[in-house]
């Protein structure tokens, strides 16, 4: 997918020509912010479009969202291309310019999903579109593009544009639009035999009104939708000519390497720089509030350089915080397990430990800076450039109308490059401003990465649980600590009592959104405990589930679903066993069984991973597919090997050989299946994280009889 500069935007805008651009928010309560945009509209900073058709007959589609892998810019042209009846092939997908005219406008459309009335929706995404674009919010994450931008914005700007081809060519014909049909990036009058390209209709096209409330398709009559058309990001990155952040050069830049505080809020307290000032290629040494930088010719040389250094530190006072400590303050506040009903025929009692983690992209942050006096330029990736230009901005204190950023594809995301954690981009400028005007690339190290994160928090769960003489659950209630809401701490089942409560524990490291955010460490929590509350019943979990999701058809349907594709109930050789596990979030449901053999010297095996996904509906069946691979493996390499460690106030972890991600030979088989339901569209980039780890926590127990109550697994023995 092509890349977007502010610059190229306004150029492309103006050479148009013959083409008509459509764009879709909420200026006002029509579905249109611009029905018509001259050909000096850009440069009046007016352009707010998504779509554009040239003579050429090509379609661009222009998508406010990033590509960090997850193949969502095709999905979102592939809704627009849909309803405009446009010929895929003559589609182009490139992502919008970091403007305010891009800002997200559907967000709360996408959380909300159904629960957002009709009536109500346009006022919604006003209000949205007004409040993300004062805040400067044009995110991608929350698994929120397909299922806002895409449901609620690119299909009514395909519609749109679709009305306006035929009103040109009923126009032109003279005869009734509703006798006209749109179908291949053609408009037809089946009467007269008359036909035009879309290309050829655009400048008239470009004179009708835009329709408020354009009809769209019956999905039973998708062409596009619901197919596996390939990715539009994929060749160059299989060809190696995709450009990402740490691609970026620029003539006579510089390189930057910095060393930060390593405990978190620590300050720089003295450092002698003469040893690496005298060193070839070195520039400047830059001392930052919190780190001391060196600038030089190359990356290699900084990295030289710095190590020659020995800068002090304060350490906040957080020096004697470590992993023991954060989970003594957590099992304090934790108390007594919940209380269950008196008389129970059987109560069981378990907590449950995960430990914070990094989010680990392949690419670590990396961010270039040209600062000339009180404009700067930005090329990095992020998933929020807006967010990240008003952070550039507040660090180099000048307008953020100066500054311009160029977003790249990013090598990862998982929730490290999103708003209020842009410390990367943060850093960077301040470093480029001390040695304005040229660029200076600061490239974070892995150990930089991995040491100065924000952490997906540990937490920590406290559940009792009561059972009557029939293994009929009567109560099921937890304390938890370390995070959580609504959403990650629900269980769909019909026990008669059910409670969470929230216990605090402070601590000073510093917290992010990673992928499923707090579905994670709760979805182990609660899907462990019913299992454990299935067994003390003497029932199959399986079984004993499905008995509690009377009233939740949509989780009945997928639980049956995982569980006939992976065999459910059918012999498995000794040391083998599976186990299961369903979960809700970001508006999809997802039930997994996981299937393990453990040897008696207690090697684990992760055989196969059975998904069931109902996500309402696919766009993209191939990349939603992929979408579900990539999540399992992503939370099988956390359930695994994956922690973040504090040692006086530090992070013990460096790099890829302590923090390890499993490996091709390592990964099981992954087998997925969608159901297709009448539920609005839910997310899919983080909905297969959370059943992950508890089912194949409760597959290892099938196999083993052992319970694992901590993550990472591999702090379990597991020898037989």
């Amino acid at each position: 997918m092509n890349k977007w500069t502010r610059r190229a935007f306004i150029g492309a805008g103006t050479v148009a020509g013959g083409g008509f651009l459509l764009g879709v928010a909420g200026f006002t309560f029509a579905p249109s912010r611009h029905s018509l945009v001259s050909a000096d509209a850009a440069e009046r900073g007016q352009l707010t479009t998504w779509i554009t058709i040239t003579p050429d007959n090509f379609v661009t589609i222009l998508i406010p969202h990033c590509e960090m892998g997850q193949g969502t810019p095709t999905a979102l042209a592939m809704m627009a291309a849909e309803e405009l009846e446009a010929d895929w092939s003559l589609v182009r997908v490139q992502e919008a310019p970091a403007l305010d005219e891009y800002a997200n406008g559907y967000i709360i459309r996408a959380m909300g999903g159904g629960y957002v009335p009709a009536v109500l929706g346009r006022g919604v995404d006003y209000g949205a579109y007004k409040l993300t674009e004062w805040i400067g919010l044009m995110v991608t994450g929350g698994s929120t593009a397909v299922r806002g931008t895409g449901e609620w914005g690119m299909r009514v700007a395909g519609g749109a544009a679709k009305e306006m081809l035929l009103a040109a060519a009923a126009q032109q014909w003279g005869v009734p639009a509703s006798e006209c049909a749109a179908k291949g990036s053609r408009v037809t009058h089946a009467a007269s035999g008359r036909g035009s390209t879309f290309g050829e209709l655009a400048r008239s096209a470009a004179t009708q009104s835009v329709p408020t409330s354009p009809a769209l398709k019956d999905p039973g009559t998708f062409t596009i939708r619901r197919t596996s058309v390939p990715r539009r990001d994929l060749p160059s990155k299989v060809d190696g000519s995709a450009k990402y952040a740490i691609d970026f050069t620029t003539p006579g830049m510089l390189y930057a390497a910095v060393e930060i505080a390593p405990v978190q809020g620590g300050k720089l307290v003295s450092v002698d720089t003469t040893p690496a000032e005298s060193m070839p290629g070195v520039k400047k040494v830059v001392k930052l509030d919190e780190a001391v930088a060196v600038v030089a010719d190359s990356f290699w040389r900084a990295r030289r350089a710095l190590a020659a250094l020995k800068p002090e530190f304060s350490d906040a006072g957080h020096g004697d915080v470590s992993t023991a400590s954060i989970f003594a303050a957590f099992d304090k506040a934790l108390g007594a397990p919940p209380e269950v009903p008196k008389g129970a025929a059987k109560v069981v009692t378990a907590d449950y430990r995960a430990p914070f983690l990094a989010h680990a992209t392949m690419e670590p942050m990396v961010c270039t800076v040209k600062v000339e006096g009180d404009h700067a330029e930005v090329w990095t990736g992020v998933q929020d450039p807006l967010n990240a230009r008003s952070v550039a901005a507040k660090a180099l204190g000048i307008d953020v109308e100066n500054v311009r950023l160029t977003n790249f594809l990013l090598g990862g995301g998982f929730g490290r490059r999103l708003p209020f954690t842009f410390d990367y981009v943060d850093l960077a400028a301040r470093v480029a401003k001390a040695v304005s005007p040229t660029a200076v690339k600061t490239i974070w190290t892995r150990e930089n990465d991995t040491r100065h994160d924000y952490y997906r928090p540990a937490a920590m769960s406290r559940h009792a649980g009561a059972l009557d003489a029939n293994g009929v659950p009567l109560a099921a209630h937890s304390n938890y600590t370390g995070g959580g809401n609504s959403e990650a701490v629900f269980m769909p089942y019909a026990i008669a009592e059910k409670d969470t409560d929230e216990k605090k524990a402070d601590h000073p490291i510093r917290l992010g959104q990673w992928r499923s955010v707090l579905n994670s460490q709760h979805g182990f929590f609660k899907e462990s405990f019913i299992d454990e509350m299935a067994i003390a019943a003497g029932k199959d979990p399986f079984e004993f589930r499905r008995g509690l999701l009377g009233e939740q058809p949509r989780f009945k349907a997928a639980l049956e679903k995982a569980a006939a594709m992976s065999g459910w109930g059918t012999p498995l050789p000794p040391g083998e066993g599976r186990g299961i596990a369903i979960c809700e979030s970001f508006g999809s449901i997802a039930a997994e069984v996981v299937h393990v053999a453990v040897s008696p010297e207690g090697k684990l095996k992760v055989l196969n991973v059975y998904a069931a996904v109902d996500c309402g509906d696919v766009v993209n069946i191939d990349s939603a597919t992929a979408q579900v691979e990539g999540g399992i493996i992503y939370a099988l390499s956390a359930a695994l090997l994956s922690e973040i460690n504090i040692a006086q106030g530090r992070i013990v972890e460096t790099n890829f050989r302590d923090y390890p991600m499993i490996h091709i030979a390592d990964a099981p088989k992954v087998t997925t299946a969608f159901i297709r339901s009448d539920a609005a569209l839910g997310g899919l980039g983080e909905p297969p994280v959370p059943p992950l780890a508890p089912a194949l926590a409760n597959a290892i127990h099938a196999a083993t009889g052992i319970r694992v109550r901590e993550l990472p697994i591999r702090k379990t023995p597991l020898k037989l």
